[in-house]
């Protein structure tokens, strides 16, 4: 048993790097509108044992630690740093921007199916996948059409960071979705970046509570009914992925050929990243199940 998770503990310095990559990506995603940061950390392989590290902490952390630290360091890289530089682009080239990230997560939808079918399929699955679809489809729009605004305060901030989690914890809710009707998402982020800790604390604690009470159901769910849970996950992906696709910039000849170069780059990066991934995974990061019983 010790000589099997010493052999676990040499890691590839590369699968560190990348690693930390998909955690700088993942925090990018989490701060740019209409992307999801669990969406992508699905996509990237790290949602289960993240899930199973926040919901049982204590149990897990000899085994999922040295592997999600690397991806909390590029996270918080993503979310504090990159972000901030990935904002003037989202600003001046807001649609080619995003249509990388629609790219990355397009590329990624083949593995993703593989993973959820892990465990086989049923029909209950597949009426899973369409009913989050609907579900998301249905949120969203709602959100679109509804624009009420509310005067941000230390409450409407503690509302921030639940969403914030939230966008984690369950793929496909970007929290700037649902911020940004409300008028919340400017202020929120620029506290962010400013380090402003009266945003900074409640946001915190939004965050640290959301994560606390949803992580150890949302593990449990996939435990129990792990085709249903995945192919639903499924299901949100597609219906955020569509809805954050910028059609209507695809209607000039010129602006339709840059997002098309854009979504085909961020398609060849993600299958690049998967066949990497796929790789060091096998060899370094053996399923929890056959080493701890939660």
């Amino acid at each position: 048993m010790q000589s099997s998770q010493k052999k676990h503990k040499t890691v590839n310095p590369l699968s560190i790097l990348l690693l930390i990559f998909q955690g700088a990506l993942v925090g990018v995603g989490a701060v740019l509108p209409g992307i999801s940061g669990g969406v992508l950390s699905v996509i990237f392989g790290i949602y289960k044992p993240l899930m199973e590290f926040l919901s049982n902490p204590g149990k897990t952390f000899r085994i999922h630690f040295p592997r999600l630290f690397p991806f909390f360091c590029g996270y918080i890289l993503g979310f504090l740093g990159i972000a901030n530089v990935l904002s003037f682009f989202l600003e001046k080239y807001p649609d080619p921007s995003v249509c990388v990230f629609v790219g990355l997560i397009t590329g990624m939808l083949p593995s993703l199916f593989r993973e959820a079918g892990e465990q086989g399929r049923s029909k209950g699955s597949y009426v899973s996948m369409i009913l989050c679809m609907c579900a998301i489809f249905a949120l969203l729009m709602g959100l679109h059409i509804t624009s009420i605004e509310v005067a941000p305060n230390f409450f409407w901030y503690l509302f921030c960071g639940f969403c914030l989690a939230l966008s984690l914890i369950a793929p496909g809710m970007s929290f700037s979705t649902l911020l940004m009707p409300l008028g919340l998402y400017t202020p929120f982020v620029d506290g962010i970046g400013h380090f402003n800790l009266n945003i900074l604390i409640p946001g915190a604690i939004g965050a640290v509570v959301t994560v606390i009470c949803l992580a150890k159901a949302v593990n449990a769910l996939f435990r129990k009914y792990y085709s249903i849970a995945f192919h639903g996950i499924i299901g949100i992906v597609l219906a955020a992925t569509i809805m954050i696709l910028p059609l209507q910039s695809f209607s000039a000849p010129r602006t339709a050929l840059i997002n098309v170069c854009c979504l085909l780059a961020g398609i060849l990066a993600a299958l690049a990243l998967d066949r990497f991934n796929s790789g060091v995974k096998a060899r370094e990061y053996p399923s929890i199940q056959h080493q701890v019983n939660i």
